[in-house]
């Protein structure tokens, strides 16, 4: 089994791309990382690479797909970011999103903080996705709200929960692993991707992909066709499960 991997990252209509996403490979074991920062001057574009890159660093060190491992990676990306803030107090306000994604090629197993998704695929239909920490997802579950209307939301941005500051990490964690088979797929993105591609809209670009390539051109041709000019940045990693 081996793993088909492509990414993109865009400013969208920003001056400055504030997303970072990462991929390695270390004793059969496969890891991705994808982080979507927030905070002005710079600091949210510095605080995506500085978790990404902890995340990378730590996985090389010790590549395991396990909850605790994941648990420490982020919690390794909390640190880096923070320990950053205590060097440069003008940058006390950045955060980022972060999603993680591993699999020792039998099974994946991934964890999130904010609102960048992770998407699973089981033979081309939706399986699994993560759930946002945003106020509108905590509106969707005290039913006041339906889960189509998260993305048109005008508390959309409002997070729950960040990597950033000396906050404890409260990241979610997918304690079931998932089987995976060749066939299968995933897709990590940030909000100024999904924003503009429904999850219908990604299995029918998907059922007509032969590669996460094609994949990822489908969707971010949507992307283009409705966004708006003062869009997010946005970042993508896809994932195909082959022979």
């Amino acid at each position: 089994m081996r793993f088909l991997t492509h990414s993109l990252t865009h400013s969208g209509g920003r001056e400055q791309n504030q997303d970072a996403c990462q991929c390695a490979v270390a004793d059969r074991i496969a890891c991705w990382v994808l982080a979507d920062g927030l905070g002005g001057h710079g600091g949210g574009e510095e605080a995506a690479r500085l978790a990404t890159d902890a995340v990378m660093q730590a996985f090389q060190s010790h590549a395991e797909c396990s909850p605790s491992a994941l648990l420490t990676y982020i919690e390794l990306a909390r640190q880096a970011v923070a320990a950053r803030q205590e060097e440069r107090p003008e940058l006390g306000g950045m955060r980022t999103t972060l999603v993680v994604l591993a699999s020792d090629m039998e099974k994946a197993l991934w964890a999130h903080v904010g609102d960048s998704r992770l998407y699973y695929f089981a033979q081309g239909r939706l399986a699994r996705q993560t759930r946002d920490h945003s106020v509108p997802q905590a509106m969707v579950d005290a039913r006041q709200l339906k889960p189509s209307q998260i993305r048109l939301h005008e508390d959309r941005n409002r997070l729950l929960r960040s990597i950033g500051g000396r906050e404890e990490v409260r990241a979610t964690i997918e304690e079931n692993p998932a089987p995976i088979r060749t066939g299968d797929s995933f897709l990590l993105c940030t909000d100024g991707f999904w924003e503009y591609v429904t999850e219908t809209a990604m299995e029918m670009d998907l059922a007509k992909s032969v590669d996460p390539c094609e994949w990822l051109r489908f969707m971010e041709q949507r992307i283009r066709r409705t966004a708006t000019p003062d869009q997010d940045n946005y970042t993508a990693i896809a994932i195909f499960v082959g022979n």
